[in-house]
């Protein structure tokens, strides 16, 4: 029986103009809780920036597994946080420096999601996409707090070949980098596998009992987490051969049609 619904956003739950079918998903949702079925959004984007995507439909029912599934979030209060220190942090900013200095860094800390002041105009606006409390810097280095993440946007789609040179922080910190453009860097073994562990452990709920959907490098761990694995049709070939299963893609509301066929097989049972 089904019991968490665990989703990606971008690719896999939000569709190509990052938006998703609030009409579909508020039926889905009578499903859930008719069934007692907890969802939860599990993301790189910002935690506020999920409960905003969100606020048209509602967000106290949902469990947001945000900032690159470092924190679990559920009415308004943080139920779970994993950081990287400051000094870590710091370092791999400054390696990341050294290895291009056309890299979009962006340093996300509890209170805010932190660009360097000479960011174009318009890789702010991709970052604003996925971050609502957003903050510039003249130097990375005058950050005092601990990191809830690190991300790079790369335009130049060189991140799989960035990574690698992270070796160094390896044992560390937690280093993926999900598609050409984008690296994420979270605490050591903290990834969206390990975050959903958590929030199984705080509902008394298995992977058994579990239903994960993903599109990207990022989610590989996150197929191992429920026995009801889920890749999209436009999914990396990777994702989709970790997965159980392959339904429709983002743009077909592959994740929503999926579970309402689901949800209503198992209220039959």
């Amino acid at each position: 029986m089904i019991k968490l619904i665990i989703s990606d956003l971008d690719g896999t739950f939000l569709n190509s103009q990052s938006t998703f079918d609030e009409k579909l998903y508020q039926e889905v949702r009578q499903y859930m809780h008719q069934q007692n079925v907890a969802f939860a959004p599990c993301t790189g984007k910002q935690c506020e920036r999920v409960e905003a995507l969100f606020q048209n439909v509602g967000t106290k029912d949902l469990w947001i597994l945000g900032d690159s599934a470092t924190r679990i979030k559920h009415k308004d209060k943080y139920i779970y946080e994993s950081l990287l220190p400051n000094k870590l942090g710091k370092e791999i900013i400054r390696k990341l420096q050294a290895i291009h200095n056309d890299l979009t860094i962006i340093a996300c800390t509890k209170q805010a999601a932190i660009i360097h002041e000479n960011t174009s105009a318009e890789n702010e606006r991709m970052v604003r996409g996925s971050y609502e409390i957003v903050e510039k810097t003249a130097d990375y280095h005058n950050i005092t707090a601990d990191f809830v993440k690190i991300t790079v946007y790369d335009d130049k789609l060189r991140s799989y070949k960035i990574a690698p040179q992270l070796v160094e922080f390896k044992k560390l910190a937690h280093i993926v980098a999900s598609e050409a453009a984008w690296i994420d860097i979270t605490n050591f073994g903290v990834h969206k596998r390990h975050t959903v562990t958590q929030l199984q452990q705080i509902l008394n709920v298995t992977p058994q009992e579990t239903m994960v959907f993903g599109d990207g490098h990022n989610d590989l761990e996150l197929m191992q987490a429920g026995s009801f694995s889920f890749a999209m049709r436009n999914a990396f070939e990777q994702t989709k051969a970790a997965a159980n299963y392959i339904c429709r893609s983002n743009d077909e509301n592959g994740v929503l049609l999926t579970m309402k066929q689901l949800l209503t097989l198992q209220a039959k049972n």
